[in-house]
């Protein structure tokens, strides 16, 4: 199958343009699989992931995930990478993580809007990211690596005492017009 590549424990279906995991590679390989990359595809949802049960690492980039990404329970991963998806909703994707992926160490974000900095808006700066990663080791304080950055013990410290004041506001779906509200239907589109 082109595009298919399995080496021991990893199972590798990246580029293949799919718009969601195809019933064969949890049938076929996800009884042992304990690395998924499918990078560069259309995804847009993770069903057919639960085949996957041994998942360690799991690499999703370069895909078309978003805010109503669900991941089955995962207990065994540790490494999760989602850069450059359409993520935009941290704290709702850091609460179903910590839910779900309990051994989690390493999580990369880069790419997404979720993830405030110069590669996705100009208007960010470091100051933006650092209170991200604050935000995200106080949701998440066993990760070891955020965005291929080791977690340092100062940043730690710091997402226990303030961490829960740097929550990260979901950027707004549209710009607002110079119209009245009234000029908007119920979607809040301009009429």
């Amino acid at each position: 199958m082109a595009g298919l590549m399995v080496s021991g424990t990893q199972v590798s279906y990246v580029g293949q343009s799919c718009r969601e995991i195809p019933e064969h590679l949890g049938r076929d390989f996800g009884h042992f699989a304990k690395r998924l990359d499918l990078s560069f595809n259309l995804l847009r949802s993770l069903e057919g992931l639960s085949a996957f049960r041994s998942l360690e690492e799991l690499i999703l980039d370069n895909n078309l995930l978003g805010d109503d990404l669900v991941l089955p329970g995962l207990p065994h991963l540790h490494t999760l990478t989602l850069n450059k998806n359409q993520i935009t909703d941290l704290e709702y994707l850091l609460d179903h993580l910590a839910e779900v992926t309990p051994s989690l160490e390493y999580l990369s974000l880069l790419g997404n809007v979720a993830c405030p900095n110069e590669l996705v808006n100009l208007e960010k700066d470091e100051e933006d990211y650092k209170r991200y990663r604050c935000f995200v080791l106080h949701k998440l304080p066993k990760l070891k690596f955020l965005d291929a950055q080791k977690v340092t013990r100062q940043e730690r410290e710091e997402a226990l005492v303030r961490g829960a004041f740097m929550k990260v506001v979901k950027p707004k779906h549209h710009v607002c017009c110079m119209l009245p509200c009234s000029h908007r239907d119920d979607n809040g589109l301009n009429l």
